[in-house]
Formats: C-alpha cells, sequence, structure tokens
C-alpha cells in the first residue's frame, strides 16, 4: 500500500514510518502540518492516510479538517485519525460522509505493531476501526427508540463501530457467525437501514444510532 503519515511530533512520525515499511508497504510522503497534510493527501491520494488529529499552526483539530476537506474533494480516501484524546465529534464526523475507509485510534491504545497494521489495512479497504473507548462513549446514553435495540443488538453494534467482522464478532462473544449475521439484520431493520451496494450499511448503523434518526 502506498502511505501517506502527517505527525507533527518527528520521532513518533520517524517511527510509523519505520513500522509501516517494515511491514512491506511504501511512504510515499509526510506531513508536519494540517496544510501540509491537505496538499499531499490532495496530491498524492495515498491508499491510506496516517492523520494526527492535533497538528501546527493551531494544534487544535488542524490534521482532522485536512483529512475531512480531503475526503470532500476524494470521497471515500481512506484515512486512520490518531488522537491522545477521546472526542466524540471527531468520531461523528469522520462517519458523516456514510463512505467508510474511517479509523479513529487513541495513540494510548496502540500497543501491537500488528494489530495496527491490520487495522491500517482494514481502513484502507473501505471499512472502519473506532477505538473501543471512543465507541463506549459514544454508545453509552441511549434514547427511546435506540433502546427498541435488545442488549445484544447494542453489543454488535458496537463491535460493528470498531470494524469486526461477523466472523470476527462471533469469536469475541462465543457465538456462531450465523448467530451473528441475525444480529446484525435485525438491527438493520430495526434502524431502518436498507440493503445498498453503495453505502456501507454498517457505517449507517452506526450513525442513524447516534442519531436517533432512521436510515
Amino acid at each position: 500500500m502506498d502511505i501517506l503519515v502527517a505527525e507533527d511530533l518527528y520521532l513518533l512520525r520517524d517511527g510509523i514510518v519505520r513500522l509501516v515499511e517494515a511491514y512491506g508497504h511504501t511512504v510515499v510522503a509526510t506531513a508536519a502540518t494540517g496544510p501540509e497534510t491537505l496538499d499531499a493527501l490532495l496530491a498524492r491520494r495515498p491508499d491510506v492516510a496516517i492523520v494526527d488529529v492535533r497538528m501546527p499552526p493551531t494544534q487544535t483539530d488542524e490534521g482532522l479538517q485536512a483529512a475531512l476537506e480531503a475526503r470532500r474533494v476524494v470521497p471515500g480516501l481512506p484515512v486512520l485519525i490518531l488522537s491522545q484524546h477521546v472526542e466524540q465529534l471527531y468520531a461523528r464526523e469522520l462517519l458523516a460522509d456514510r463512505a467508510g475507509g474511517v479509523g479513529y485510534l487513541l495513540k494510548e491504545s496502540v500497543f501491537d505493531a500488528d494489530q495496527f497494521i491490520e487495522t491500517l489495512e482494514r481502513v484502507a479497504a473501505g471499512g472502519t476501526a473506532i477505538d473501543p473507548a471512543v465507541v463506549e462513549k459514544l454508545l453509552a446514553a441511549p434514547d427511546g427508540r435506540r433502546e427498541t435495540l435488545t442488549e445484544r443488538e447494542r453489543e454488535v453494534l458496537g463491535l460493528m463501530a470498531e470494524g469486526f467482522s461477523n466472523a470476527a464478532i462471533g469469536r469475541r462473544l462465543f457465538l456462531s457467525e450465523g448467530a451473528i449475521s441475525k444480529y446484525t439484520t435485525s438491527t438493520f431493520d430495526k434502524l431502518g437501514i436498507i440493503e445498498d451496494t453503495d453505502s456501507n450499511r454498517r457505517v449507517l448503523a452506526v450513525l442513524a444510532y447516534l442519531n436517533g434518526t432512521r436510515g
């Protein structure tokens, strides 16, 4: 894969570059500021970009905004956001275009190189990967409509938001893949997510749950 790494801290940026290259991928560009990130994303259009949220010049959400703007120009451009903080709004903004190919990880939760690369490849393939701590906060406050989902359906939906496949969810919950398929289907039905080959139904389901709307 061709990868862009956007991180203002040199040591961390260099470490990420060395890691992805050790797994056989190619870093086609690096960036240290928000404007540099946007320019590089649009110029190189990598298979996936690893982008820090807070970058110069403001050290607020420059990296995230660069990624969102790039995805407006290039719909579905895969981006894995790294952050030091749980920010529900960031995850919502990433999911909002419904295109998939997004990830949001806390830096402190990245302990395993294999898992990180697996997550990166999942995002590059158009999937989602939301940090469990972020998912927990996103799904923590059910309203009346959300309560139509059973406890198990909410549990499955949370793992869907983290980016797990039905098979992987089944292993997590010690259930068969067929059972998980039934839970995902019932969740889609309750949230009004119709079958659509042009949309990421799993992303739409998470969005519908968070926003209190039907798909």
